[in-house]
């Protein structure tokens, strides 16, 4: 059961850079993409081996996920249900019989931190929605989480000391995530550093591999078993982010 996440920065610049023959070549049975910045009608996307979900934010162009799935999922809800998050295609919900799957595309705290308050509460609006629904059954959540959590997460650490992505409170909260039960998969395999998910394009940070890990796979601690393999495509272009992913048994 291979289980892809990507933000794609546009799907319709995506698909022009490769996104379809990626998905025929890695052939995930659920692909999870953020940041796909159209609504359904919009894009001309053929996967026939595929039932898509989407979930497309008010703004024109902005934001947006959406999950292509081989599975017949039992159920699908987008947003969170909390009026202040659910106007920018952010979370999608797909349950499965033995778990709940989460895509989520978490909001930047701006450059200059104006969105740092407002981040602060997404993130514990989000894991209160994982809890409630870990209640029910075990939950995989995935996708751009804005956030590099410890040192090694990203190439510079020293120079990115409070700047957004790499703040003490972005951080704390993904570490709320961890302390809540939630596993960080890719960790459970990779103790080093030197592994990232996104690099900015101004730099061509990416061919000297300056980059940040922001990119998450974390599940229940019950599902902890069945995780066969955590892992990051950093060779895959087409955004500025690379794919990452798990297998489970």
């Amino acid at each position: 059961m291979k289980i892809i996440s990507w933000n794609v920065n546009g799907i319709r610049a995506a698909i022009k850079k490769g996104l379809l023959e990626f998905i025929e070549q890695a052939a995930p049975e659920v692909l999870c993409l953020q940041e796909t910045k159209a609504r359904r009608e919009q894009v001309d996307f053929l996967l026939p081996d595929y039932q898509q979900y989407w979930n497309a934010a008010e703004r024109p162009g902005y934001a947006g996920t959406a999950i292509f799935t081989k599975t017949q999922p039992l159920g699908v809800k987008n947003d969170m249900g909390i009026a202040a998050h659910d106007r920018e295609g952010r979370v999608i919900t797909m349950e499965f019989p033995a778990y709940f799957l989460v895509n989520v595309y978490t909001p930047n705290a701006k450059r200059d931190l104006s969105r740092l308050e407002y981040r602060m509460q997404w993130d514990a609006d989000f894991l209160a929605h994982l809890k409630k629904l870990e209640k029910r059954k075990p939950v995989i959540f995935c996708g751009d989480l804005n956030v590099a959590h410890q040192e090694i997460d990203l190439a510079h650490p020293k120079a990115n000391v409070g700047n957004h992505g790499f703040t003490l409170e972005e951080r704390a909260g993904f570490g709320n995530f961890l302390q809540a039960g939630f596993v960080d998969t890719f960790r459970e395999f990779h103790q080093e550093g030197g592994h990232y998910t996104w690099w900015s394009v101004v730099t061509n940070a990416r061919q000297r591999n300056i980059g940040w890990r922001i990119d998450y796979f974390c599940i229940s601690a019950a599902l902890r078993p069945r995780l066969q393999e955590a892992f990051i495509l950093p060779t895959v272009t087409g955004s500025d982010h690379c794919p990452v992913g798990i297998v489970l048994a």
